[in-house]
């Protein structure tokens, strides 16, 4: 299994976490996770959040691509419908440049309301809208000297993309979980990427659903990569102290929109959440992978024989942990735990 870190940029109202104290522990880590060894950088998108997250994946790894060589650069999940199509080819393409072929694309049509409010978008068209958008990137990618599009809800004439991408094909990852946007994925011959708010058990009927649709369509899927959240120190309980509060914290947004009818979010129990205070850290602790190196061992080999995993996101960037417990847990997987599921 190959193992990435990614940072959602987190600051809540009331945390001693600043923005600006995030972004300055992601210039000064990143370079720390290629060099342990770590197999790409992600960044999460959200807008309009009382908790914070970052509204510029794009910019962002911009920055990742000048601090590194190797690593991928992932934004995971880039709501690809707030964006004006061609201005977010261009984006794509210019940091595809930058990173010299090291992007991969994960997208979803989101489904916060406000998001799609605060940027003048409809709500309603979002799935159909999504799909548009991507046809138009993956076309244009393919034949960037006639970038010439025509669809229901834009066109673009027949013009010359700048600059030309590096890599011939776009990888493209589909940050979805319903049934239809789980098929269109296989149709698109997209990798399906594993959301952290979901159980064990769910993902198990995704990827059932993912391999069926693949495989009327003869497609194998090349990557597996599930995203979840993470805390490995010393002990288990140093984890917890530090863990709970900023598992609690990050998991806030999925209970809010779960309780706002929105999108389900389940506890371990299987009991759904319309409440906001039913998102407690030992309610979902199964999504996680917060103790020491021997815990975070465990959980991975529970991963692996039910879900068959090439790759695990970790977010170990959590609203109110110091920087040098982040750094400890990156420094402590890298050498205790990443060794042992070495592909």
């Amino acid at each position: 299994m190959k193992f990435s870190v990614i940072f959602s940029f987190v600051a809540p109202p009331g945390s001693a976490t600043r923005h600006i104290d995030t972004f300055r522990e992601f210039r000064k880590l990143v370079p720390l996770i290629e060099d342990l060894g770590y197999h790409g950088v992600h960044v999460t998108e959200h807008h309009f959040q009382v908790d914070g997250f970052l509204p510029s994946p794009l910019l962002v790894l911009a920055q990742a691509a000048g601090l590194t060589r190797r690593v991928k650069l992932v934004p995971n999940i880039l709501v690809s419908t707030l964006y004006r199509p061609v201005q977010v080819l261009e984006d794509l393409a210019t940091l595809d440049n930058l990173s010299e072929g090291r992007l991969i694309l994960g997208t979803a049509p989101g489904y916060a309301i406000q998001e799609f409010e605060g940027r003048g978008v409809s709500y309603a068209d979002r799935f159909r809208l999504h799909e548009e958008i991507i046809d138009f990137i993956q076309k244009a990618w393919r034949t960037p000297d006639d970038i010439g599009f025509e669809g229901k809800y834009f066109s673009v004439p027949g013009l010359k993309l700048s600059p030309t991408p590096i890599q011939r094909e776009l990888p493209i990852w589909y940050g979805v979980s319903g049934p239809k946007l789980i098929k269109r994925a296989a149709e698109r011959r997209a990798v399906l990427a594993a959301s952290p708010r979901h159980t064990v058990s769910e993902l198990e009927g995704h990827y059932a659903r993912y391999m069926e649709a693949a495989a009327r369509v003869g497609y194998q899927p090349p990557e597996r990569p599930i995203f979840r959240e993470a805390l490995v120190l010393d002990t288990t309980e140093e984890a917890e102290r530090y863990g709970i509060p900023g598992t609690d914290g990050l998991f806030n947004i999925y209970g809010r929109t779960s309780a706002s009818g929105e999108r389900a979010l389940y506890t371990d129990g299987g009991a759904l959440v319309t409440d906001v205070a039913m998102v407690q850290y030992r309610a979902m602790a199964s999504r996680y992978l917060v103790g020491d190196p021997a815990l975070a061992r465990e959980r991975l080999v529970e991963l692996k024989q039910a879900l068959d995993p090439t790759e695990i996101v970790l977010r170990m960037q959590m609203p109110g942990l110091p920087t040098e417990k982040l750094e400890r847990s990156l420094r402590l997987f890298a050498e205790k735990v990443m060794p042992d599921f070495a592909s």
